[in-house]
């Protein structure tokens, strides 16, 4: 979301933004997307209409204000809480290393809390429109109403960093003792191929993590940074109490697995969005073309072939964690939030997951993300679907020597096949019917 009364380097920044969001906006409010004019239909809005309708209601906490109640309201669980203390978001005087911004997140909703904020900050995974924005007014009237944002949350979370789509995304910077950004010393967008060293700078990380570095738990004196910084005692840290009060807020944790979680879900979610609209575009350019050239409908054109392999394609390679950054040393929490995530499955016979843990190697002990049971994947475009289904069993069963895949085994392939096979009724009928398995077919 947008800065807001921010000093000249960031006034600039948010110009850099605002130019490449207005490139950006004017296409995703053209046909077929319309994003602003289109209704929403996701967890958020749904419960919106309960609220209106008067079929919910929210408690109001002193402490917290509705935070806790919409929690519960959206299924996110507590554990997910990740504190984050850099001034970049729609809050930003509300944020500092004192008083970190609080996100909580699940499978499609994310939900940010400021201390004494004026509203609560919301964004929900829609099938058809990616990322959508509400606020929820944090004053104890009586009148609970989720309100739809489709401007300013846009100038960041519609950009090239989110694949140019309406997404979400996390980023790792220094940041001073006021929460400021320190913006000429760089910044990483994160997600799961992102290095360790060059993570978490502007959040407070709680876990271990043996030997690896990160920039996590680490405020920067001055407004320089020069050379090799010494995050030493920013490095496995369990708890935060020393570091800032801990009473208005949910949980006294920002657990480590969270994030890494969070980092990964965000990219899937904005490649499925990517998908979604390169197709619909794509395809109705398509139409357009046939009726002005006189083609048969349904005439294919190999422009809309290609963008719909180039954009299936990329979402392939994040499904299966293609450059996933390597672990060198066990991850572990603070919050029980892995133990929390793993439970809701689904499970095959054997009880495996794609919710299952590595957490020292790798992320996931099957390395097929689990996004992949969403809303937002079964309602990509057909073409899309077909396509990326396709790419999946070639990769998986046909064991496609592509380098990018290289960190798949067989044992990965075979399991990721059969855990699919078992848990996602919506899989092609020829995954189901097929009978070589991924360890006994060849290469081609």
């Amino acid at each position: 979301m947008r800065y807001v009364g921010a000093g000249t380097i960031v006034t600039v920044a948010v110009l850099l933004v605002g130019q490449s969001h207005c490139r950006a906006a004017d296409e995703i409010e053209q046909p077929p997307i319309q994003y602003s004019q289109s209704t929403p239909e996701n967890r958020v809005s749904k419960l919106a209409v309960q609220l209106a309708a008067g079929e919910s209601r929210l408690e109001y906490d002193q402490r917290v204000g509705y935070l806790a109640a919409l929690l519960e309201a959206l299924d996110v669980p507590i554990e997910s809480q990740m504190l984050v203390f850099s001034k970049t978001s729609l809050q930003r005087h509300r944020i500092s290393p004192r008083t970190p911004r609080a996100i909580y997140f699940s499978d499609d909703v994310y939900v940010g809390y400021c201390r004494s904020g004026d509203v609560l900050e919301i964004s929900a995974v829609d099938p058809q429109l990616g990322a959508v924005f509400y606020t929820l007014d944090q004053k104890d009237t009586g009148q609970v109403q989720l309100s739809r944002q489709t401007d300013n949350c846009l100038l960041c979370h519609s950009s090239s960093r989110t694949e140019g789509v309406p997404g979400h995304l996390a980023r790792s910077m220094f940041v001073d003792s006021s929460g400021q950004p320190i913006f000429s010393a760089g910044s990483y967008s994160v997600d799961h191929t992102t290095p360790l060293e060059q993570r978490w700078g502007g959040w407070y990380v709680t876990g271990t993590h043996g030997n690896q570095r990160h920039l996590g738990n680490m405020i920067v004196r001055g407004r320089k940074v020069e050379g090799d910084v010494d995050n030493t005692k920013g490095q496995n840290v369990v708890e935060l109490s020393d570091r800032l009060s801990l009473d208005t807020y949910l949980a006294p944790h920002s657990d480590i697995v969270a994030l890494m979680v969070l980092e990964h879900q965000t990219l899937v979610h904005n490649c499925i969005t990517k998908a979604n609209y390169t197709a619909r575009q794509a395809l109705l350019y398509e139409r357009e073309m046939n009726r002005a050239l006189g083609e048969p409908p349904g005439h294919r054109f190999d422009s809309t072939s290609r963008r719909i392999q180039s954009a299936g394609d990329d979402l392939v390679e994040a499904l299966l964690f293609v450059d996933e950054a390597k672990l060198t040393g066990a991850i572990r929490g603070t919050s029980g939030y892995a133990e929390k995530f793993t439970g809701l499955g689904p499970h095959d016979s054997q009880g495996r997951s794609l919710r299952d843990f590595d957490l020292e190697k790798r992320l996931f002990k099957y390395p097929c993300s689990y996004v992949i049971y969403s809303q937002a994947f079964d309602a990509l475009p057909r073409e899309m679907l077909d396509y990326v289904w396709q790419r999946l069993w070639d990769v998986l069963v046909q064991q496609s020597d592509e380098v990018q895949f290289a960190h798949l085994s067989n044992e990965d392939r075979q399991a990721i096949v059969d855990i699919l096979r078992a848990t996602k009724p919506e899989l092609p009928d020829y995954w189901r019917e097929a009978k070589d398995s991924a360890t006994q077919a060849e290469p081609d």
